[in-house]
């Protein structure tokens, strides 16, 4: 901070401040000072970092792990002369190289649109004269001048603030403008929202105007802090090299292990998603099994090793290596990514699409991702006993929306009877998730609610709220540039008054054009925290005031409640009355304003004394007294109406949803029940879980890492949260083993989305968290984020398909090609039972297409209906590698057969010599065995692409809900892409074969005539035997995903959601199978879940 402060410049005067920093206030800097402090501070810039640089892209792909496996594959292809193969391996890493940098480079250029200055421009007194100047060139000192509609420049220390109110949702998260004071702060211990004697860089004046010195400049304010701490690397434990602090041998073990995280971080074994992982310790535990393999080739040939056993080794090398898997891999997440795209979800990072699938826990924010980021009207009190309530309404600025319904308000003498909650958790009277108004529904609710009318007392209550008010809503029936119809203007509170009381055609302008007349304001004071407004209105003789505010506040003010004959004086009980509606509806979510109003005595005429700021409080104070109460509004901000549904698909997908917010604990708790992530009846919970799925934050910070840990629930809503406090939550569940998402838009969530595995950031927020994100939404809509989790796990499911295709056939000619070890000509070398060409077309053009194929299969029904994938085993499962050594032996076996039978059982043996350099007529058998097996194998590989469109079910009934007797053409054809890829596949089996010069000088092999009768009657035994496993799966239940481990609830429920709300009898228990089963859509996996509480 710039400056010699003694104490923060919240908790000084602004004098102290302007002397500390040697400005003068009504003058400003001087031309001369601003000089020196432009060469003394950088540019008021937040250096959130640019686009990454191309040729960092480039290295990232070009030292992946399986590139450098081919590298070497290539270089030793190349020393041995061996052209053709060394070409073929070097065109496969410049393919999968210019994929992933074409691709993430592209992601790069596109966020640069998103990537600018939040105040391009400020206004400043600078030798006594006002200046507009460039955001960049404001410095420490400097006299910024504010009014509505600016963006503030850097952080100031406010002087003068007339009405001045700034939307720091950004910043702390707060929807609600915050109300600016000039006075200095008492106490030291307040947080940056409490600060309101500081006007925050980037955020902006909602209303008012205002002046203020600014205090620091750059990364040196409030948001660059934020920054700061986003891009700041943290070291791990273990790596620091100080021996004073840990001891002499400390250097050589943080040495040690800072090497460790290099080498592993360059062979990106250590770093990355767990897929990204997974796939660099299989290049090397491949690399590994060439070499292995290459010395059992060098093994059976005694260690003699002319070029023709190189070329052996090499071709088991290659047949053991999925030369075309990163090529496949990086077109199958180019499409997912081109997906995403289109639904609106920009993808920064390439591989943090197929993180999403292993994404166990997501904490978002609460204003503008789970709700709207907008307030309305969702409850009125008028003292009738009457309550007003809004309904459907799911649009704040649109008053013809939804119904407003009245009911009878119940005596709050008459409590209903308290719930036993420790009975309720007894087995006798097991109780779900019921609301208390729905076990215990009172005389009023028990009725139906009638559709709201006007009369008297409802009338006087708009008027007020509607007159009292700075906001406009104004109707377009025709927008331009995709503006919605109704455009609204002002505080999202005023606004929501106003939206109400449209709804009654008693708006603001409706009213003034019928005669009402503004004669006096006394705007809002955050310190008394109300405003009045006055009024001449037509047909009577004298003026109106109309007040709104704090209900507190307001009620101190008031000597009756209710008009005409209903007029009641406000005694301590009908207060107490009052003020426990008042909890009611902050109970459930909602800020409460009293309305009030009085009769001025005849035409209102006073003035303000601009002069004398006593004699103008006397007056307000005049004019606040003996007010008669209107009634209370309840204002909330709405849940996004695709919210709840997301949630519940998120907990059927065994995926935890966490509210961080800057909220009230109490508004924070209602829209968490709102939405589902908490239950609405916490008592279907254990004692100590219930007390800690929510808390407040300064709760959460006071415990040690080791009680964090020791919770038997993480909180799954925490309030008033701090950039620290979500960093604290994140690292709480990393020690969970949880693979965390974090939803955020402004800039106190940054270090937590730079933090967490998986950072989205709203399309809406701020650069800060963009920047810190790897994926941005849009739209800034939550189910967005359920998409890309879908979106992600199909390209799971698709990724494991397509290596099972790959390994596989890698397995089997593995298998071929050791066997084929033994097959020894009269030279005494062995005789490749397929050639290195015949391998590298296979891998590279035959299973390449259909690889990608299966790369483009829908998601299957039951994606979102299993948990988070095994971060330890990633792609490789127990099932897929059972599978693919079980089709690998398969598909080697009956390959190896069908050599055998042509070299042994048809032409005794005859294995030629030189067969593996040149063609004979003594290599005639051996050419033609290698054709059958070319054939052979190509024709298994290619029907193994239909076979793996789902590894359980069987290839004739892909669909268990199609009723046609075969639906075999229908089931294969959908996925068009590797429909015409098996087809084209098969039939390229036979000019390879047939070509002349090309089939016996390149491929090493001949035309064959009754052969292909063994590569048809072997390609049959091969379906028949893949169908038999996956039977022998399905029945005997092997190798079964795992079940969605649930807790006590279902998060995402709802009355009329996902789940149920009735208690359990034991005669109800078939019924409530049923109805389990078709409200979570559970499948055959699924019926098993375990019901205790989850880790997490």
């Amino acid at each position: 901070m710039a400056g010699q402060f003694e104490r923060h410049p919240f908790l000084l005067t602004a004098q102290d401040v302007a002397r500390a920093l040697g400005t003068d206030l009504e003058r400003g800097l001087s031309s001369t000072q601003v000089a020196q402090l432009q060469e003394k501070y950088p540019p008021n810039e937040l250096d959130i970092g640019g686009a990454i640089p191309w040729y960092k892209i480039f290295l990232k792909q070009l030292f992946n792990a399986m590139i450098l496996v081919l590298f070497f594959a290539m270089a030793l292809s190349f020393a041995v002369n061996d052209w053709v193969e060394g070409g073929v391996l070097l065109f496969v890493i410049v393919l999968n190289v210019s994929i992933g940098f074409y691709q993430e480079y592209g992601a790069e250029k596109k966020m640069d649109a998103l990537r600018a200055l939040s105040a391009p421009s400020a206004t400043v007194l600078r030798d006594g004269r006002t200046q507009v100047i460039p955001n960049a060139e404001v410095v420490p000192g400097d006299v910024v001048i504010l009014k509505m509609g600016d963006t503030v420049p850097a952080d100031v220390r406010l002087f003068e603030a007339m009405n001045l109110a700034a939307d720091e949702q950004s910043l702390t998260g707060e929807s609600v403008p915050v109300e600016k004071i000039v006075e200095h702060l008492e106490d030291e211990e307040l947080g940056i929202g409490d600060r309101i004697n500081i006007a925050y860089g980037t955020t902006t004046v909602r209303k008012g105007r205002g002046r203020g010195v600014v205090i620091s400049t750059g990364m040196q304010t409030e948001v660059g802090k934020i920054a700061a701490s986003t891009a700041k690397k943290h070291r791990k434990a273990g790596r620091s090299m100080n021996y004073k602090k840990y001891g002499k041998r400390q250097p050589v073990i943080g040495l040690t292990r800072r090497i460790y995280d290099f080498v592993g971080k360059f062979l990106g074994l250590t770093e990355g998603t767990p897929l990204q992982i997974k796939l660099s310790k299989l290049a090397y535990t491949l690399f590994g099994c060439a070499l292995l393999l290459a010395v059992v080739v060098f093994a059976v040939n005694k260690f003699h090793v002319p070029n023709e056993v190189i070329i052996y080794a090499i071709s088991t090398g290659i047949a053991i290596i999925p030369e075309s898997l990163v090529a496949v891999l990086t077109i199958t997440m180019v499409v997912a990514v081109t997906v995403m795209r289109k639904a609106n979800v920009v993808i920064r990072d390439l591989s943090a699409l197929e993180a999403l699938g292993g994404v166990t826990n997501i904490c978002s924010d609460k204003t503008g991702t789970l709700t709207q980021g907008a307030m309305i009207v969702r409850k009125v009190w008028i003292p009738s006993k009457s309550i007003y309530t809004v309904k459907d309404s799911k649009h704040p600025s649109n008053p013809t929306e939804g119904t407003v319904t009245f009911s009878e308000d119940v005596d709050q003498d008459q409590e209903a009877e308290k719930r036993d909650f420790d009975q309720e958790r007894s087995a006798a009277v097991l109780k779900f998730d019921v609301p208390n108004e729905k076990l215990y529904p009172s005389k009023s609710k028990a009725q139906s609610e009638k559709e709201a009318t006007m009369n008297p007392n409802l009338e006087a209550f708009l008027l007020s709220a509607a007159l009292c008010n700075l906001a406009t809503v104004r109707h377009e029936p025709k927008p331009q540039d995709g503006l919605p119809e109704w455009q609204v203007t002002g505080e999202p509170t005023e606004i929501a008054l106003q939206v109400f009381a449209h709804r009654f055609q008693k708006g603001k302008r409706v009213l003034e054009a019928e005669g009402w007349k503004q004669v006096a304001e006394f705007p809002f004071d955050s310190s008394i925290k109300r405003m009045s407004v006055i009024y001449n209105g037509p047909n009577i003789d004298h003026s109106m005031v109309f007040t709104k505010g704090a209900v507190e506040r307001v009620l101190d003010l008031c000597s009756t409640v209710g008009i005409g004959d209903a007029q009641e004086p406000m005694t301590d009980a009908y207060k107490e009355r009052i003020l426990k509606q008042m909890d009611v509806f902050a109970s459930q979510g909602q800020r409460v304003l009293a309305i009030a109003s009085r009769p001025w005595e005849g035409k209102y005429t006073e003035k303000s004394a601009r002069e004398n700021h006593e004699d103008d409080e006397a007056l307000r104070n005049r004019v606040e007294s003996n007010l008669t109460l209107l009634g209370l509004a309840g204002i909330y901000d709405p849940p996004r109406k695709e919210t709840t549904p997301a949630i519940a698909e998120c907990s059927t997908a065994g995926i935890k949803v966490h509210m961080l917010t800057g909220d009230h604990p109490a508004t924070a708790e209602a829209i968490a029940k709102e939405v589902g992530i908490i239950p609405r009846n916490l008592s279907i919970l254990g004692h100590d879980v219930a007390n800690a799925i929510v808390q407040k934050a300064s709760d959460f910070d006071k415990l040690s890492d080791a009680e964090i840990d020791a919770l038997p629930e993480l909180p799954l809503v925490l309030a008033r949260c701090a950039p620290d406090t979500k960093t604290r939550m994140i690292e709480a569940l990393r020690r969970r083993s949880a693979y965390m998402a974090m939803t955020g838009d402004g800039v106190n969530d940054a270090p937590s989305l730079s933090r967490a595995d998986v950072g989205i950031a709203m399309g809406s927020g701020s650069d800060v968290a963009k920047s810190a994100a790897k994926i941005v939404l849009t739209d800034d809509k939550f189910n967005s984020i359920v998409a890309a989790i879908r979106e992600g796990r199909r390209m799971f499911d698709n990724i494991q398909k397509f290596i099972l295709h790959l390994l596989a056939c890698n397995v089997g000619e593995v298998i071929l090609l050791i066997c084929g070890l033994g097959f020894q000509d009269q030279s005494g070398f062995s005789v490749f039972p397929i050639s290195p060409l015949e391998i590298l077309w296979i891998n590279m053009v035959t299973s390449s297409f259909p690889a990608f194929g299966l790369g483009r299969e829908q998601a299957s029904r039951e994606v979102m209906r299993k948990p988070p994938h095994d971060r330890k085993q990633g792609v490789f499962t127990h099932q897929i590698l059972v599978d693919m050594l079980v089709y690998g032996l398969l598909m080697g076996t009956l390959s190896l057969m069908t050599f055998v039978i042509i070299i042994y059982g048809v032409n005794d043996g005859q294995l030629g010599v030189d067969c593996n350099r040149e063609f004979s007529d003594a290599c005639v058998p051996v050419f033609r065995a290698r054709a059958t097996v070319f054939a052979e194998l190509t024709w298994l590989i290619l029907i193994s692409a239909w076979e793996f469109k789902d590894i359980r079910r069987s290839l004739f009934r892909l669909k268990p809900n199609n009723n046609s007797k075969f639906p075999l053409f229908k089931d294969v054809y959908e996925n068009r892409f590797l429909f015409w890829a098996v087809v084209i596949g098969a039939l390229s089996v036979f000019p390879v074969v047939y070509i002349p010069v090309v089939n016996t000088n390149v491929f090493k092999h001949t035309g064959i005539s009754w052969e292909w009768s063994l590569a048809v009657a072997a390609t049959i035994v091969y379906v028949a035997g893949m169908e038999l496993w996956k039977m022998a799966k399905r029945h005997f239940k092997l190798l079964e995903d795992a079940a969605v481990v649930r807790g006590a609830f279902s998060q995402g429920s709802e009355e009329n959601g996902q789940k149920f709300h009735r208690a359990i009898s034991v005669g109800s228990l078939k019924s409530w199978r049923s109805i389990g089963k078709s409200h979570t859509g559970e499948t055959r996996a699924s019926t098993k879940e375990k019901k205790d509480a989850s880790p997490v």
